[in-house]
């Protein structure tokens, strides 16, 4: 394919050793992104870290005495509103420009804000270094998952991503014991503390950046935006093994043109407010699409994680764990959460997404109302001199968090991030995506602006408002969020076509479609063939619909026409 540059890794690999190859760049992003939410833990107890910014000073034990909370929350969370504008600005470069040169994009200039993080002289100059990185990495955020979804194939899309986000939990747990190690270095009082840690975020960055355009584009953006040569070539690369040919790349080729061309027929053309609104969208629903995303990733943050991962030496000091104990059981933490993310890989193509939200939710919910009985036990046996029984409770109190962190990284870590990537029309999946970005980053800013208030005011109380959400998860996800698992990307547009809310609506109502286009769902593997038996042409698409109604006159109307007969409408 001489259109795609020669040093372009999809002319030497195929089919897995392809997919691999893209959801290793993929999971070097999410890498950047976990390690980047995992360093602000240890640089907030940095002694020279905080005193500079001005809002903590060290007690007579080494402990930081907190002044001015709001001003810790808002340089952590001023990050989030960085990357809520950089997503929405990555959505709609990626639909326009493709997710390749996104990817660059957002690396470079992340590259250019962890700069400015790791010279920052006072908290002015760490903000508005917080906020160009958070821009640079909501872009990535926008693209990554989509190019990794837009690639992988139906049946495998879910344990990808799942590979992915186990890197992700991976930085988390590196910038942990980075910034651990650091801690010993001329009795944690030096400025490389925290500097190191900010300034290693760099590395994956630059590498992201130079080997990312050696690597294929998106075979749907691709076609979306006309280059369908290059979408077939690239997709006989991922789905073939150059030897005997199974149909499956042409079938998928055939799915994406036809759903490019049902959605220009169904939609107007969609910018992020008509998208938010579901503004001349017709049956794809956009909107509720929309609004679906953005509420699941705010209740991924507020079901805890965010506060448990920034806040956990916090919430181990209330606990009554020592000082120099704090900064490896935290790293531990980190460790067991990554392991745990491995269960995600071989069970969310197996259950699916809805079934690996709900058993999450139940055992997160009694994990943190335990850990909260057991810190207020703990604490109060601690005020009244009962060290060993303190201990006790402090213990079992750890050992929830540890659990909680477990469960979390084996379903909500990477469903609130998958299904924004799968469920969104080709058209507009990119911008659909930002939107569940603008979602995680106004759940986490909201919270880590939050979090030290609360932790303040309400010490371990803060675990039962955690624990209330996960509670509220499981019939909101019942109720209004459809299965994506085992189902093409094309199928998403049947599956969001009823005019009702309700996820039971709306599978009856995807059956129905399934039957009346199947077209657009060949590579499904329904057995329906893109090729003429007799003719050894490409069969030519009828004319496709997403609304069960207009579907259903239109095939009466043909029965009619085979039969000779003319309907009289009175």
């Amino acid at each position: 394919m001489e259109k795609i540059n020669r040093f372009n890794v999809v002319h030497r690999l195929r089919k897995r050793n392809l997919l691999i190859a893209i959801n290793s760049v993929a999971a070097l992003s999410i890498f950047f992104f976990g390690y980047d939410q995992g360093m602000m833990a240890g640089v907030n107890t940095a002694v020279e870290y905080y005193t500079r910014m001005g809002f903590a000073h060290a007690d007579e034990n080494g402990d930081p005495v907190i002044t001015d909370s709001l001003l810790q929350g808002g340089i952590v969370s001023v990050y989030y509103l960085g990357t809520l504008v950089g997503a929405l600005f990555g959505g709609w470069f990626g639909d326009k420009y493709g997710r390749i040169k996104s990817i660059a994009l957002g690396a470079a200039w992340a590259v250019f804000g962890a700069t400015l993080q790791t010279a920052a002289m006072n908290h002015s100059w760490m903000i508005c270094a917080r906020l160009i990185n958070g821009f640079g990495t909501g872009i990535l955020n926008a693209i990554v998952p989509v190019w990794a979804t837009e690639t992988a194939e139906h049946t495998s899309r879910g344990q990808f991503v799942a590979i992915e986000f186990t890197l992700n939990i991976f930085g988390v747990a590196v910038a942990y014991w980075i910034e651990y190690g650091c801690s010993f270095y001329q009795n944690g009082e030096s400025a490389f503390v925290w500097r190191f840690p900010i300034a290693f975020q760099i590395v994956p960055l630059l590498f992201l950046f130079c080997i990312v355009c050696f690597f294929p584009e998106s075979p749907r953006w691709l076609c979306k935006v006309g280059r369908e040569d290059e979408s077939q070539y690239v997709l006989e690369r991922l789905r073939e093994d150059g030897v005997q040919s199974t149909g499956k790349a042409e079938a998928e080729f055939q799915d994406v043109r036809n759903i490019v061309e049902l959605e220009r027929k169904n939609a107007k053309s969609q910018n992020y407010l008509y998208m938010l609104f579901g503004y001349k969208s017709g049956k794809l629903h956009t909107g509720r699409r929309v609004q679906l995303v953005i509420w699941l990733q705010i209740m991924q943050e507020w079901i805890g994680i965010a506060g448990v991962t920034i806040y956990s030496p916090t919430i181990f000091r209330i606990a009554g764990l020592e000082k120099g104990t704090i900064g490896w059981v935290a790293g531990l933490n980190q460790i067991t959460y990554t392991l745990s993310t491995l269960v995600c890989v071989f069970t969310l193509d197996r259950i699916g997404r809805r079934w690996t939200l709900y058993w999450g939710s139940v055992v997160q919910g009694i994990v943190l109302f335990i850990a909260g009985g057991l810190i207020r036990v703990g604490t109060d046996a601690k005020d009244a001199g009962n060290i060993t029984r303190a201990n006790t409770f402090g213990g079992g109190a750890v050992a929830m968090i540890f659990l909680f962190t477990m469960t979390f990284g084996a379903t909500w870590l990477t469903v609130p991030w998958l299904y924004p990537a799968e469920i969104f029309p080709l058209e507009v999946r990119a911008r659909g995506n930002a939107w569940g970005v603008v979602g995680w980053s106004i759940g986490n800013g909201w919270l880590t602006l939050l979090c030290p208030v609360m932790f303040e005011a309400i010490n371990e109380k803060t675990l039962y408002i955690f624990a209330a959400c996960n509670v509220i998860t499981i019939p909101m996800v019942y109720c209004l969020y459809p299965e994506s698992n085992q189902r093409t990307l094309e199928e998403m547009n049947l599956l969001f076509a009823a005019d009702s809310i309700w996820n039971w609506d709306a599978e009856k109502n995807y059956k129905l479609l399934v039957e009346q286009n199947p077209e657009l769902v060949q590579a499904a593997g329904r057995g329906v063939s893109v090729v003429d038996p007799e003719t050894g042409i490409r069969k030519q698409s009828r004319n496709m619909n997403l609304d069960v109604g207009a579907m259903k006159g239109a095939g009466s109307e043909s029965e009619d026409e085979k039969m000779g007969t003319t309907k009289h409408v009175p």
